[in-house]
């Protein structure tokens, strides 16, 4: 299924999903960070891979990927522009740490674990999937370059892109931290959570 062909009743379904999940990973950060964390999807959005590049292709970040397996096979992918990714890490660790350090990419891997995790258990809820994350793994790079790499792993080549847009909010600054997550499942995977929540 092409992202590009996909209803709004579909997107509203993906939404939903997202927003579920990403309740889960917001209980789940919370009990990590050891005080409440929000979590929102604004929206989620089908971009075209070309004006991403154009945007925000030579944009540095931090770029973490769970593969997805079971019944259902893909990758997520949780990015964060770089002084994001360093803000998040202070948050967690109360100290300033350079994203590549070893402390920095753990706490990456972390939290792309307790999302995936969080989404994955929200799909197989809703469509009795089965589904299970591998070990996180995080690089730093150009937008573009990452975004090429999870792709192609994924068999996937569509000019377009699911961008399931993700704003964290510390309760204690009231302050926004956004990052965005993709989901790009190999082929025929979407079709197979969209058709067991029963929406084709």
């Amino acid at each position: 299924m092409e992202y590009s062909n996909l209803s709004t009743l579909q997107l509203d379904a993906l939404k939903e999903v997202s927003n579920i999940g990403a309740g889960n990973a917001a209980t789940a950060l919370s009990m990590m960070m050891g005080k409440k964390v929000d979590m929102t999807v604004p929206a989620v959005n089908v971009v075209k891979l070309e004006e991403v590049f154009q945007e925000s292709g030579e944009c540095a970040v931090a770029g973490t990927v769970v593969r997805v397996l079971g019944d259902i096979s893909g990758n997520m992918l949780l990015v964060f522009e770089q002084e994001t990714a360093e803000n998040v890490i202070k948050k967690l660790v109360g100290s300033k740490q350079s994203p590549e350090s070893e402390m920095g990419s753990s706490v990456l891997c972390e939290i792309a674990n307790i999302i995936s995790a969080s989404y994955m258990n929200a799909i197989a809820q809703l469509t009795n999937l089965v589904m299970a994350p591998s070990v996180p793994a995080t690089s730093f790079d150009m937008l573009g370059a990452i975004l090429t790499t999870t792709f192609i792993e994924s068999n996937q080549y569509d000019e377009y892109i699911l961008d399931i847009e993700t704003v964290f909010l510390d309760s204690d600054t009231e302050e926004n931290i956004g990052g965005h997550f993709y989901y790009i499942p190999m082929p025929g995977s979407l079709e197979k959570i969209l058709k067991s929540i029963g929406i084709n």
